[in-house]
């Protein structure tokens, strides 16, 4: 896609800022690293913003409210209003809104974040499975207690619907890793044998109502991770934009599998003021700017100079297309060489 504006009859190509009317973006390793502003974040999102491109902040966090996030990040000077900020516990008031027959009463286990969510879909949080719940939503607070989970669980066992606002293992905290909904969702799934629905990435669901929140119609997912971000924009139908700010390192990447690999890539979110990588075959590799990735004998090659985000992309393009796995030792070697200049 290109815009009909040129130099020396040269189209311009669009940056994706411009290519997407929305940045559907993950908040940690994306935005921010706990209190802190990921480098490049605030200026880019903003000059992002002036281009016409709306933000929306996406996050499996359904604790916390959508004001408390909004004001996190202004805090770090980032653009952001309370209209701006979609959680898991929404995508998961909306599953719930949606199920037939119709739902009015939703046991609720979590934080009053999820309650306002359901009370803001008109439907009815009860806290026992006496009371006749037409579904269980599960999300995460540090109070859940085991009173709580068992209530799920007998609900759960009689059948009842049951959604989950994300199902992220683990939850970091300022003293170590800690349980995360899906191990407290685990302990209903051990109790009963159910599997949930899941709101949160890698389910499309928040993805979906990020979307429908910012009545996007090209939205782009800008994420650090390939399981969850990536593989979530996958199943909703959407490209994403992967940052090597977070979580996935290069090597990851080379190896990801087919539906974790992102339609674009770049080294933070300067990115979306940049258009997208060109990647060229080139007699059995692939050429992205000064750089040339190819396999022979199972090994992967990359050759060249220049911006070491081309180099990432001509190695990423010539792995995914080899026919099996390959080493990518030597190919490392020269991006980390590349990296250091």
């Amino acid at each position: 896609m290109t815009r009909q504006l040129a130099v020396d009859d040269e189209p311009l190509p669009l940056l994706l800022a411009q290519a997407y009317d929305t940045a559907l973006l993950d908040l940690d390793g994306v935005v921010y690293v706990g209190p802190y502003a990921v480098e490049h974040a605030a200026p880019s999102l903003a000059r992002a913003e002036a281009l016409g491109m709306r933000l929306a902040y996406v996050t499996n966090n359904g604790y916390r409210t959508p004001l408390a996030v909004c004001e996190h990040l202004r805090r770090l000077g980032l653009p952001a209003a309370e209209d701006d900020v979609v959680t898991s516990a929404q995508a998961a008031a909306r599953l719930a809104a949606e199920l037939r027959p119709p739902v009015v009463r939703v046991l609720a286990i979590g934080g009053e974040a999820l309650l306002a969510a359901l009370r803001a879909h008109g439907l009815e949080p009860v806290r026992s499975a006496d009371d006749e719940p037409d579904c269980v939503v599960q999300g995460f607070a540090p109070s859940v207690s085991w009173r709580e989970l068992a209530e799920a669980s007998y609900a759960v066992g009689r059948g009842v619907p049951w959604i989950v606002t994300n199902a992220d293992p683990n939850a970091p905290t300022h003293r170590g890793t800690a349980p995360g909904n899906g191990a407290l969702a685990d302990v209903v799934r051990a109790a009963t044998g159910a599997t949930p629905m899941v709101a949160g990435k890698p389910s499309a669901a928040l993805l979906r109502e990020g979307a429908a929140r910012t009545g996007a119609r090209r939205p782009l997912m800008v994420g650090d991770r390939l399981d969850t971000d990536v593989q979530g924009a996958r199943s909703a139908g959407f490209d994403s934009l992967l940052v090597l700010t977070g979580a996935t390192t290069p090597r990851e990447l080379l190896t990801a599998p087919e539906p974790q690999r992102p339609t674009h890539m770049a080294a933070d979110l300067r990115g979306l003021l940049a258009p997208a990588r060109r990647v060229e075959e080139d007699a059995g590799g692939y050429r992205c700017g000064g750089w040339r990735g190819g396999v022979r004998d199972r090994e992967l090659t990359l050759t060249g100079r220049g911006d070491p985000g081309d180099a990432l992309w001509a190695a990423c393009r010539a792995a995914w297309s080899a026919p099996g796995p390959v080493s990518t030792a030597k190919a490392l070697a020269m991006l980390d060489q590349c990296a250091r200049g």
